[in-house]
This record gives structure tokens, C-alpha cells and sequence, in this order.
């Protein structure tokens, strides 16, 4: 089965500033190798500060985690619903410290309040995340070291 994939590049998750322009950059060049259009949202890191509040000291994966997804999909959902595009996904879960249930349940109640499918596709499968890896190296991709908030920097 084949999508006409659109690129939807929300992240207020990221901290510093310097740190969300590399990996923008990562995107945008992947983007173009894959030939996929590329949507920049505006950066607003207070979206995320606000609904880290009293989250800040969590653990990772903890609540502060949970709250991030959902602002990113439900925002990724809102982008799709607003263009016409009827299915969104999340290529979070390509991370083997992301857990794809966690993710696709969120994304699930997303769809199903905006009317929308939530397609839960585990891209770590068949060596999903080492064929990423072997892709970020050919395309000398940026790779970060934390998962990108100000609270994972610990």
C-alpha cells in the first residue's frame, strides 16, 4: 500500500534553538532525497513549556513524554484535517526508546475525536531502525543524542 507522503515538522519539544535547526536541516534533506514535501510549522517552544508544567522533573517516558506525543500528534491531526489529508502517522516510533503501543493508542484517540484514521505503523520492524541508520549516514544526516526537551538534557 502506497502514500503520498506529506511531511509535517512540528517540534516545540526542541531545545535549544540551534538543536531544532539541525534537525530541520536533517528533515529538509531527507525530504528532498525521498521526494516528499516538507511543512514547516512555526517554532513555539512555549507550546511545549505549557504543557510541560509541573512535569518538568518526570522521568523519561514519563507524563511530561505522554503529553509531548499528544500535543505533536493532535497538532499533526489539526494540520491534516485542515488540508483535506484523511490519515497521519508519526515517525517517532522509529525510536527503539519510543514504545509504538504508547504511540499508537495516542494517535488512535486522536483520529478518533478529529475523524480521522491513525496509521500504526511500527517502522522498527523489519530492521526499520537500521535501515535509518545506514540512510542518515549516506545522506550525512544530523543525529541527535537526546530525545530534544530541555528536561532530557540531564
Amino acid at each position: 500500500m502506497g502514500y503520498q507522503v506529506t511531511a509535517y515538522f512540528y517540534n516545540p519539544n526542541i531545545y535549544p534553538d540551534i538543536e531544532y535547526q539541525k534537525r530541520l536541516e536533517a528533515e529538509t534533506i531527507l525530504c528532498s532525497h525521498l521526494g516528499c514535501r516538507l511543512i514547516e510549522e512555526t517554532y513555539k517552544p512555549d507550546e511545549f513549556f505549557e504543557i510541560a508544567k509541573g512535569l518538568e522533573g518526570e522521568p523519561e517516558k514519563g507524563r511530561r513524554c505522554d503529553k509531548c506525543f499528544e500535543l505533536r500528534l493532535r497538532k499533526t491531526a489539526e494540520f491534516a484535517k485542515k488540508n483535506g489529508i484523511n490519515k497521519f502517522t508519526t515517525s517517532i516510533v522509529i525510536s527503539p526508546h519510543k514504545s509504538f503501543q504508547k504511540l499508537s493508542k495516542i494517535g488512535e484517540n486522536i483520529a478518533q475525536e478529529s475523524n480521522l484514521e491513525y496509521v500504526a505503523i511500527d517502522f522498527k520492524k523489519k530492521d526499520g531502525f537500521l535501515k535509518t541508520n545506514k540512510l542518515s549516514r549516506e545522506l550525512g544526516l544530523y543525529r541527535q543524542n537526546y530525545c530534544g526537551c530541555k528536561f532530557s538534557l540531564r
